[in-house]
């Protein structure tokens, strides 16, 4: 049942109510001889037994759709400010502040402070663990990564590249008179080429490219740049300045990274769009390609790549969501709050 419903019935039975006891204090103290006179006697054409009951009736439906409206406005203002805690979202000011309210507004408004105070805690202590990170960077690690990286850049990956223009000297050498074998040969090409942008992808996996003192924007443009270069890809970029925190840029770059890797290693895709701004204190990284795409319910647990980017953006207090269907591409998505610093005014 509704508010105004609820709040209507009450009212007409608590109006039945006093006038029952009014009635009978009047009777009380004014015996009435013969009760047949309340069934013939008429007020104004209508019987007066009638009127008695319908004064009340009326009277507590007016204050019934009165107080529920007055109430429904106020608990449609609660749970307006409930849903913009849950999106995080500032809350708003009624138009006409609700007195009744106030507490409860004030105690939302602390509860919101708990809320951003424990965001921006998480994100100065993911800021504290990359400066850790960057001291230590578990030296062994990074150095036979390293190793690895350099062997095979400078073994498989230049034999990969030799093979690659062999194949094409020979597809261009070759006479049109034998078709079956210029398509095998055709088809060994599209595998060696494959096969070199698996290993880039295996290149960036194994030797990440760290910021190194530079901001996510710039190393987004340099990472980017270098991809154009070695890839047969059209890449498009929008990446707008303005400050970030230690920490949400190294895990945004590393997402960067392991998104543009899936790209490559399993994608197809012919076109690459990345995208860093800023809107509504939320910073928002959104990279999409038109390649194969996939299941998202197939590969939501058995994926390490996705687990882990979704886990990086957990670290520093954002979401992940991606949406891809076969065949028509894969968009992903990572807002963080952009927390203001101490001391840092509004506009």
């Amino acid at each position: 049942m509704s508010p105004i419903l609820r709040h209507v019935f009450t009212a007409i039975l608590f109006s039945l109510l006093i006038t029952f006891v009014m009635i009978g204090i009047t009777f009380a103290a004014f015996p009435l001889n013969d009760w047949a006179l309340l069934l013939e006697k008429t007020l104004y054409d209508i019987p007066f037994f009638v009127l008695v009951l319908s004064i009340p009736v009326v009277a507590g439906a007016v204050i019934g759709i009165t107080t529920g409206w007055y109430w429904r406005q106020r608990i449609q203002s609660v749970s307006r400010h409930l849903d913009e805690m849950a999106k995080g979202q500032k809350l708003t000011a009624d138009g006409e502040p609700y007195k009744e309210l106030e507490k409860i507004r004030q105690r939302m408004e602390q509860i919101q402070e708990k809320i951003r105070v424990q965001t921006e805690n998480a994100q100065r202590l993911a800021t504290e663990r990359a400066k850790e990170r960057e001291q230590s960077l578990q030296e062994i690690v990074v150095q036979e990564r390293n190793r690895l990286a350099r062997e095979l850049h400078d073994s498989v990956s230049q034999q990969l590249f030799a093979a690659s223009m062999m194949m094409s000297a020979i597809n261009e050498s070759n006479s049109p008179e034998n078709s079956s074998i210029n398509k095998q040969l055709q088809m060994v090409e599209k595998m060696i080429h494959q096969s070199q942008l698996e290993m880039r992808a295996l290149l960036l996996h194994l030797r990440p490219v760290a910021l190194k003192g530079k901001s996510l924007q710039e190393g987004t443009k340099e990472l980017l740049a270098e991809l154009t270069q070695k890839v047969p890809m059209e890449i498009e970029s929008k990446l707008e300045e303005f400050t970030i925190d230690k920490g949400v840029e190294d895990q945004l770059f590393r997402i960067l990274q392991e998104s543009v890797s899936n790209t490559f290693r399993h994608a197809k895709a012919s076109s690459l769009n990345v995208m860093l701004i800023s809107r509504d204190e939320t910073i928002i990284l959104r990279i999409v390609d038109d390649g194969v795409g996939f299941d998202i319910e197939n590969v939501k647990t058995s994926s390490y790549g996705l687990q882990n980017m979704r886990e990086r953006a957990s670290e520093i207090g954002g979401t992940f969501k991606v949406v891809s269907l076969p065949n028509e591409g894969t968009r992903m998505e990572i807002q963080v709050p952009a927390l203001r610093k101490e001391g840092e005014n509004s506009d």
